[in-house]
């Protein structure tokens, strides 16, 4: 059946709208390029920072977090096609000036790149 209607055809009808807390949020396309942040407010009044753009990572190498450039994303294993565009985002692979890391953590909801080292 179609979406949204009874088996016998009649129409499902919302109860009440959603509530803020309940909508959608913007998606966060964070890109490969020169450093970009946005503050946005949050539930309770707080605020976080969004990434738009970056162009350095913390690499952790040997227990120890180094900030290295990034140069290019190889691959992302989300999709092919992000990578192409230089997306950044968790599990992409990225080659930096010390090497290939992967990211581990959500740049475009924290604010920063974390990734580790790939040894080949």
């Amino acid at each position: 059946m179609k979406q949204g209607r009874k088996t016998t055809g009649g129409k499902y009808h919302l109860s009440r709208k959603k509530k803020l807390y309940e909508r959608k949020g913007i998606e966060t396309k964070t890109v490969l390029g020169e450093l970009r942040k946005k503050t946005i407010r949050v539930k309770g009044g707080n605020k976080q920072q969004r990434l738009l753009r970056a162009d350095t990572a913390n690499i952790i190498i040997d227990k120890k977090a180094q900030k290295t450039e990034i140069k290019n994303v190889i691959e992302t294993p989300q999709n092919n096609f992000l990578a192409r565009q230089n997306r950044l985002m968790k599990g992409a692979i990225i080659e930096t000036s010390k090497g290939k890391a992967r990211i581990t953590n959500r740049p475009g909801r924290e604010g920063f790149v974390n990734a580790v080292l790939i040894r080949e």
